[in-house]
C-alpha cells in the first residue's frame, strides 16, 4: 500500500521493450535507501516489483497489460518519474489510501495559474470511472495523492501547491499530456459492497471495455508502440 507522497523524482534510464511489455531502469538514490528485490515501488502511481537494485536504482518489469492501462507506454530514456517505496507498518499517513493499481489514463486538457496555485484540468478516458470522483475526495495522478477541486461531466480538476508542483513530475508537465489515475479505494468497495445480485455491472466484459478503450486512446495520440 503507499499514501500518495512522493518521495523522490527518478529518471529513466533504460527501457527494453517487448512485443507488448517493457523492463524499465530508474535511476534514483533515496527509494533505493533499504529496497531489496522483490519490494514494490510505485512508479508514476503504479506498483511494480524491484527486480534488481544498487544505489543508483532499481529495474522493474511491466507486463503488457499495465503497459496497455497506463502512461507507462509513453516514457522513454530521460522521462522523469514519480517514485513511492510502499508505507512502513510504522510510517505517517500523508496522503490517502492508493494501492497502485491505475483504473485508467486521463489527459491534461488545460494548466491554469490561480495565484499561489495551479489549477490542472483532467479529462477522464473512462466513463465508468467518472462516478468516483467526487469534489473534495482523494485522486491518485501519477501517484501523487490530491484534493478533487470541481467535478464536471468527463473531467474534473485540482488545484495544486508550489511545494508539489516542485518536488514531483508535475513541473514539467503540459497541456495534452498523459497521466496515471487512480481513484479512491473506498468507493469501490462501498460500491460492491452494496450491490445486490448480479455482478454483470463489474464483470470483465466492462474490465476489457475499458482496456480496449485505453489502447486505443493511447494509439490515437500517438503513444502507442
Amino acid at each position: 500500500m503507499f499514501t500518495g507522497i512522493i518521495e523522490e523524482v527518478g529518471k529513466i534510464d533504460r527501457i527494453s521493450r517487448g512485443n507488448r511489455s517493457a523492463r524499465l531502469r530508474i535511476s534514483c538514490k533515496d527509494v533505493t535507501e533499504g529496497t531489496k528485490v522483490g519490494d514494490s515501488i510505485a512508479v508514476n502511481g503504479v506498483c511494480l516489483t524491484a527486480t534488481a537494485v544498487d544505489g543508483s536504482g532499481f529495474e522493474a518489469d511491466v507486463m503488457d497489460e499495465t503497459v496497455a492501462r497506463t502512461s507507462l507506454a509513453t516514457l522513454k530514456a530521460g522521462s522523469s518519474v514519480n517514485l513511492e517505496r510502499a508505507m512502513p507498518a510504522n510510517g505517517r499517513f500523508g496522503g490517502h489510501i492508493v494501492a497502485g493499481h491505475v483504473d485508467c489514463i486521463g489527459k491534461i486538457t488545460s494548466i491554469k495559474k490561480e495565484e499561489m496555485a495551479v489549477v490542472y484540468e483532467i479529462e477522464v478516458t473512462s466513463d465508468a470511472h467518472m462516478r468516483y470522483i467526487v469534489e473534495k475526495g482523494s485522486i491518485a495522478i501519477d501517484g501523487i495523492s490530491l484534493t478533487v477541486a470541481s467535478v464536471g461531466e468527463k473531467s474534473f480538476t485540482v488545484s495544486i501547491i508550489p511545494h508539489t508542483i516542485s518536488n514531483t513530475t508535475l513541473a514539467d508537465k503540459k497541456s495534452g499530456d498523459i497521466v496515471n489515475l487512480e481513484t479512491d479505494i473506498i468507493g469501490k468497495y462501498v460500491e460492491k459492497l452494496l450491490m445486490t445480485g448480479s455482478t454483470n455491472d463489474r464483470d470483465n466484459k466492462t474490465l476489457s471495455g475499458d482496456f480496449d478503450k485505453a489502447k486505443a486512446f493511447l494509439t490515437e495520440n500517438g503513444f502507442g508502440y
